[in-house]
């Protein structure tokens, strides 16, 4: 268990290494007696060594990580990858990250279709997952979206009133609606669909080419990830999303 300390928390080196990913227990310590945790520029023998956590960087075997309590990061999805922990037809999204966030539980927060690109948040922080999910918070995904035929004010103004969608008696509507070129648009949804953009173009006549998220709650996707890139979130991002669920 971690313990306080004036002006931050510590945590023994092994129990470190095991909340971040690094493996059992048994395998964090196998790492540290064989000289592979660094920090501060010396190399860590002491399993039990208590190191403060607040800012914490530490390097395995050469590689350098930043203590994460909770893991809550964006990744650039390409297309071609499935959301899925067990993908079927195509590579998983979490094959695109390191071990340690794969063994530390991170999940994709929503799904992208497997041709859908964009921003994908993923954390191991159930909780946020279930809250930024959830229809009862409205928490708006922004999309940019190619499309076949050319765009009229008609088909824009019907997805801001609503369209009924196949199946599905209830009427959805985009929460904002706007033409980026003739045949561009970006979307604002709040809900969260099966197909659910692609099914709307269909109801007012257009087909979806391309559709790339863009947005979701106060996130937006970082211009310097290339697709396949992911990063952390900064605190004030979190702090952001976070804020938009209260």
């Amino acid at each position: 268990m971690p313990s306080e300390r004036p002006g931050g928390t510590e945590m023994k080196l092994s129990q470190i290494l095991f909340t971040q990913g690094f493996g059992s227990r048994r395998e964090c310590a196998a790492l540290i007696t064989a000289g592979r945790v660094q920090w501060a520029g010396r190399t860590l023998e002491n399993a039990d060594e208590d190191l403060p956590t607040d800012g914490l960087v530490f390097s395995v075997e050469g590689v350098d990580w930043a203590f994460q309590a909770s893991a809550l990061l964006m990744l650039h999805k390409p297309a071609g990858v499935e959301c899925s922990r067990q993908p079927r037809h195509h590579p998983g999204v979490l094959s695109l990250l390191p071990l340690p966030l794969q063994h530390r539980g991170v999940q994709p927060v929503g799904r992208l279709d497997e041709d859908t690109t964009g921003l994908l948040l993923l954390t191991d922080d159930g909780a946020l997952i279930h809250r930024l999910t959830s229809p009862k918070w409205h928490v708006p995904k922004v999309y940019e979206v190619g499309v076949k035929h050319p765009l009229d004010e008609a088909q824009l103004q019907a997805l801001r009133d609503g369209v009924v969608l196949h199946d599905d008696p209830a009427p959805v509507r985009a929460a904002a609606c706007e033409a980026t070129g003739e045949l561009t648009l970006r979307l604002t949804l709040t809900d969260g669909r099966y197909h659910q953009v692609k099914r709307m173009l269909a109801a007012v006549g257009n087909r979806v080419e391309t559709l790339h998220r863009s947005g979701f709650g106060s996130a937006s996707l970082d211009a310097a990830l290339a697709p396949g890139q992911w990063r952390w979130l900064r605190d004030d991002e979190q702090a952001a999303l976070r804020a938009g669920l209260r």
